[in-house]
C-alpha cells in the first residue's frame, strides 16, 4: 500500500564530481545546536518515463530505488516550488499499479520504460536543536547518471541537498541558505536530479561547419551564426480573441489533468475543483461559439457534462447532508424530537452510491482517457472560426454581453413569478446562467481587464445568492422525504417541520433580497 510524505527541500550546486564539497560550519545557523554525521549511503535509482518524457515534462518523477532507509518505489508530485508530495510503495520488480494509476492522466496508454539510472554516494548530516530534535537533513550527493533510453550518455556531478524535517518550519531553510550563500554555494539550476541527468545525457546534435566562399576553406562561422542558431522564442502574449480563449481553455484542460492524481488520492476539494474545470470548459465552448466552432466543441461538451456528472455522484449528496446536519445542530435541543440524527445518517448513507470505486473506474476508463486526448487534440489544432483572428475587445466583449443579457432575462422572469415551484425553477435557471456568465467573464478578464473582473465579482455574488435559494429548495425536498419516512416508522416528524419552516424562511429572505441585488448589478452593467 502506498503512503505519502510531504517533501520540502532545496538543492544547491557542488563542485565537479570527484572534487571536494566542503560545507560551512552549520552549527552557526540560528537554532542549530549540533550537526550529526550519519555516514554515507549508497543509492541506486532507476527512473521511469514514457519514450517522449511526459512525466519529466510535467515535473513528475517515478523511480525504483535501493539503498538508504527508504528503498522502494517513489512517485514525486509537484506542489509548489521546492515542495513535492512523495508517494511511496514497497520495493518490487514491477511498477506498482497504485503509482501507475496516479500518472495515467499523463501517460494514457503509453508504456513506462527505464530512462535514467542514478548512482549516488550520499554523505548525510542531521541538523538538530538543543533537545536533539531533527531540524533538517543536509546531504552531499556525488552522482553518476547513465542514460538507459533515448541515448547512451553519462554524466557526473556533485550537489548539496537540504531537506526540512517533518512538520518543520520552512523559514528554517532560509537560515541554512543564508549560511550556504555566504560560503559561495548557490542554488542548483536544475529542479531535480532527473532533470539534470536528462539534460546532461541528452544526445547532442552535431555542429554544422560552414565553408568560406572566398578561400574554399572551412570557416569558423560559430560567431556569425549565433543569432540564427538561437532564435528568439515566439511571443506567446495573447493578442487575438482566439488567443485569449485558447489560453483559458488550455488552463482548464491542464487543471483536469493535474487534479487527476489528487482525485484518486481523495485530496480534500479535489473532486470539486476538477468538476469546476469541466464546467468552465463546457461553458466556454458555449459562450464563445463565434470563436471555437461548435460543431467541433459540442460533442466534447457532451463528454464534459458526463464527466461532471460522474464527479458529482456523491458530492451533491454530501453537500445536502452538510446543510441538513448544520441546520439540525443549530436547533435548540427542545425542538429536536425523535431519532432525527440517526435517521439523517441512515438516509444519507443509503443515497451514497459507494462511488469511490466507481469514480476510480471512470478515471481508468477509456471514455475519460479518450476525452483527455480529444482535449489535447483540440488545444493543439483548435477549430477556430473567422472571428477568432479579430481583436478581443469586440468579439469577446460581445459574447460576454450576450450571456449577461440572458441572465437579465432569466432574473426578470423569476421576479415576475409568484413564490412557488415555478419561481424556484426560474431562479435555478438564472443561477446556472450566472455561473456561465461568470466563467465567460473570467476568460475575458486578461483581454478586457477591470470591466470583466468586476463582472466576475457581480456574477459570483449573484450565483451565491441564487445558490442559497437552490440549497433551500433541495433541503426542503429532502426534509419532506425524511418526514415521510419518519412518519411511516411511527416517529415524531415535528423536527422536520421546524427545519422545513426555517429553510422556507431562508428562501423567502433570498427572494426579498434579489431585486436590490440585481438592481445594483444592472447599474454596473456588463463589459
Amino acid at each position: 500500500m502506498a503512503d505519502t510524505k510531504r517533501e520540502i527541500e532545496r538543492k544547491y550546486e557542488g563542485p565537479p564530481a570527484g572534487g571536494d564539497a566542503p560545507l560551512p560550519d552549520l552549527t552557526s545557523v540560528p537554532g542549530v545546536s549540533g550537526v550529526i554525521d550519519k555516514g554515507v549511503a549508497e543509492l541506486d535509482a532507476t527512473y521511469y518515463d514514457t519514450a517522449d518524457q511526459r512525466l519529466a515534462t510535467a515535473s513528475l518523477t517515478l523511480r525504483r530505488r535501493t539503498g538508504g532507509d527508504d528503498a522502494g518505489w517513489h512517485l514525486k508530485l509537484p506542489v509548489s516550488e521546492g515542495v513535492r508530495d512523495e508517494i511511496r510503495a514497497p520495493l518490487s520488480d514491477t511498477i506498482p499499479e497504485d503509482l501507475t494509476a496516479l500518472v495515467r492522466s499523463r501517460i494514457r496508454e503509453a508504456e513506462l520504460v527505464p530512462v535514467v539510472r542514478l548512482l549516488s554516494a550520499r554523505d548525510i548530516r542531521h541538523l538538530v536543536d538543543a533537545s536533539g530534535t531533527l531540524l533538517a537533513e543536509v546531504s552531499v550527493d556525488r552522482v553518476r547518471a547513465e542514460r538507459l533510453s533515448g541515448g547512451a550518455g553519462s554524466a557526473e556531478w556533485t550537489e548539496i541537498e537540504v531537506e526540512l524535517a517533518d512538520d518543520g518550519d520552512p523559514a528554517f531553510l532560509d537560515k541554512v541558505e543564508k549560511k550556504l550563500r555566504k560560503a559561495g554555494i548557490k542554488r542548483s539550476a536544475s529542479a531535480s536530479k532527473l532533470a539534470k541527468a536528462l539534460d546532461d545525457t541528452a544526445p547532442r546534435k552535431p555542429e554544422k561547419a560552414g565553408k568560406a566562399r572566398t578561400t574554399g576553406k572551412v570557416a569558423d562561422v560559430s560567431k556569425a551564426t549565433t543569432k540564427a542558431a538561437k532564435p528568439e522564442p515566439p511571443d506567446s502574449t495573447p493578442r487575438t480573441a482566439g488567443d485569449h480563449i485558447l489560453t483559458y481553455v488550455r488552463a482548464q484542460r491542464d487543471a483536469i489533468v493535474e487534479l487527476d492524481p489528487a482525485v484518486r488520492r481523495d485530496v480534500p476539494d479535489s473532486v470539486h475543483r476538477m468538476r469546476v474545470a469541466t464546467r468552465r470548459l463546457r461553458s466556454t465552448f458555449r459562450s464563445y461559439g463565434k470563436i471555437l466552432d461548435r460543431t467541433a466543441t459540442d460533442p466534447i461538451g457532451v463528454e464534459l457534462k458526463w464527466l461532471a456528472a460522474e464527479l458529482g455522484v456523491d458530492r451533491d449528496q454530501e453537500v445536502l447532508t452538510e446543510h441538513l446536519t448544520t441546520a439540525l445542530d443549530d436547533l435548540p435541543s427542545d425542538l429536536v424530537t425523535g431519532p432525527v440524527q440517526a435517521r439523517l445518517s441512515t438516509w444519507s448513507g443509503a443515497r451514497r452510491s459507494g462511488s469511490r470505486q466507481h469514480l476510480i473506474a471512470v478515471l481508468d476508463g477509456k471514455r475519460y482517457l479518450d476525452l483527455l486526448t480529444t482535449l489535447d487534440t483540440l488545444v493543439a489544432g483548435p477549430p477556430l472560426c473567422e472571428a477568432a483572428s479579430k481583436k478581443p475587445e469586440k468579439v469577446i466583449a460581445k459574447a460576454v454581453r450576450k450571456d449577461f443579457e440572458k441572465v437579465a432575462d432569466l432574473v426578470g422572469e423569476a421576479l415576475e413569478l409568484p413564490p412557488g415551484s415555478e419561481r424556484d425553477l426560474a431562479m435555478h435557471d438564472a443561477r446556472k446562467k450566472a455561473k456561465r456568465t461568470r466563467y465567460a467573464a473570467e476568460a475575458a478578464t486578461p483581454a478586457l481587464a477591470d470591466p470583466a473582473a468586476d463582472l466576475v465579482k457581480s456574477m459570483k455574488s449573484l450565483q451565491t445568492l441564487l445558490g442559497d435559494h437552490q440549497d433551500s429548495v433541495m433541503v426542503r425536498g429532502a426534509l419532506r422525504e425524511l418526514a415521510t419516512e419518519a412518519h411511516a416508522a411511527g416517529e415524531n416528524a415535528f423536527t422536520y417541520g421546524v427545519l422545513y419552516g426555517r429553510a422556507e424562511q431562508r428562501a423567502a429572505a433570498v427572494e426579498a433580497e434579489l431585486p436590490g441585488e440585481w438592481e445594483a448589478i444592472e447599474d454596473k452593467g456588463a463589459v
